[in-house]
């Protein structure tokens, strides 16, 4: 009987871990919290600013090709932590930021700024969040969504365990649909790279008109990516349905090999497997930081802690700059970056002893502005740190959307790196709200998308 009753006090426990939140929970969305989630007042020394709106769409200036002009270009760092003074600010750095010092200390640097809430969103994304609060219960383990209709952004603004923060970066705003040109470097140890580069749209099953709504019950959004250089990788397009419960359905992907002609189901394309041209050097599920099914760690939250973030990366956006500018041996031109302070969501993921994957054990820093991932120290099986993520994000303020301007990667190990996302020689910025159909999203569709 004893058993029965402590079994049954565990299922009402996990239930109410997994349940959306009360009404009165709600309300404070946008009064003591931000409509997203975050604590809207400052710090107690006032180095974080309270969150009185973000900025306003018209912060800056936009160029002919949607580039976006700094609105703290004036401003110069409040002090650079180098290798010299690091042990002085570790209370505010991860891990991963202090062993990069170690390992390039003369190089690596870490300049701060003051720090700026720049982030909001369009009115009806606050009402859809508001609604998955109320709604959204997690489901098979926290693996997957219930009640996630509509609009489907921020799953859980008010989190209670680790998967739910997750699922915030997950189900995040991108802007409805989105296509951008970005080039990926993998710079040999001596700097030397070979640019490749990437045509990318994402789109969402409520921004396409005439998707099938039971097709795309389970989608989060469709992805396709295609490679237009070098020569030796272009024409390929990788295709892939994401699943909201990659459990119950896993991720679908295909890709169009153009020496080969022939299009082919992708079950590499997710977890561990080799991302696109990477040379090795990021997984899947490093894509945008993180990216894909949560379900092979234990996700537990640690807390809320402030740190020194990549933040407001205008500067390492501006079309004036050239790929060689920000590609340096070791890491990119820290002289480009900016850091602000600000608190974050800590996360550790550990594998779960029924699964496998590379990295043991993620341990991350999620901004509570954006619920975009900033930081990530990556494990390997012996416990040894081993790569070291960094998302320098900006704020799109003429569309309102938070999203990333560099995402690197750097393997402690090897003294290699990955940088994904730069567009500053491209012909254009990011393309919000562009018209998606469903047939674009389809395995016969990516014949027609290669070229050879």
């Amino acid at each position: 009987m004893r058993k029965m009753i402590a079994v049954l006090a565990l299922s009402v426990l996990a239930a109410n871990v997994m349940a959306a939140v009360s009404p009165e929970e709600a309300a404070k969305l946008g009064t003591s919290l931000t409509p997203v989630g975050a604590e809207k007042a400052g710090n107690a020394d006032g180095s974080i600013p309270a969150w009185t709106g973000g900025i306003p769409k018209n912060a800056g200036t936009v160029d002919s090709k949607g580039f976006l002009s700094d609105p703290f270009a004036n401003e110069k760092p409040l002090f650079v932590i180098t290798a010299a003074t690091v042990d002085k600010y570790k209370d505010k750095l991860s891990d991963g930021q202090v062993a990069m010092f170690k390992r390039y200390p003369e190089t690596y640097k870490i300049p701060v700024y003051p720090s700026h809430r720049t982030v909001n969103l369009p009115a009806d994304i606050y009402e859809s969040i508001k609604r998955s609060a109320l709604n959204v219960k997690a489901i098979n383990d926290g693996n997957g969504l219930e009640n996630f209709t509509g609009n489907r952004y921020y799953a859980f603004p008010i989190p209670k365990n680790g998967v739910e923060v997750l699922w915030n970066h997950i189900t995040r705003y991108h802007g409805g649909n989105l296509r951008r040109i970005i080039t990926q470097a993998t710079p040999q140890t001596n700097g030397s790279y070979t640019p490749i580069r990437f045509e990318e749209e994402v789109a969402v099953p409520q921004a396409i008109p005439d998707i099938d709504p039971a097709k795309a019950a389970n989608v989060l959004s469709y992805f396709k990516q295609s490679v237009t250089a070098p020569a030796r990788l272009a024409g390929n397009v990788l295709l892939v349905h994401e699943t909201l419960d990659q459990v119950k359905e896993p991720r679908l992907a295909w890709i169009y090999n153009a020496g080969q002609r022939r299009v082919r189901r992708a079950p590499q394309v997710s977890y561990d497997g080799p991302g696109t041209a990477s040379d090795g050097l990021r997984t899947t599920d490093n894509f945008d930081m993180f990216s894909g099914a949560p379900d092979r760690y234990d996700w537990k939250l640690v807390g809320k802690k402030e740190m020194y973030i990549p933040y407001n990366s205008y500067k390492l956006d501006s079309p004036s700059l050239k790929y060689d500018d920000i590609i340096k041996a070791g890491h990119i031109n820290q002289d480009l970056t900016r850091y602000e302070l600000h608190r974050v969501w800590e996360v550790v993921g550990t594998v779960k002893p029924s699964e496998r994957h590379i990295y043991a054990k993620r341990h991350m820093f999620i901004d509570e502005d954006s619920w975009q991932v900033a930081l990530v120290d990556h494990y390997d099986g012996r416990g040894q740190l081993w790569r070291v993520a960094e998302g320098h994000a900006q704020f799109y303020y003429d569309h309102q959307v938070p999203a990333y301007t560099v995402e690197t990667l750097y393997d402690l190990i090897a003294g290699r790196y990955i940088a994904l996302g730069m567009k500053n020689e491209e012909k254009s910025s990011f393309v919000f709200g562009f018209a998606a159909k469903a047939a674009d999203y389809t395995p016969a569709a990516l014949r027609s998308e290669g070229v050879r």
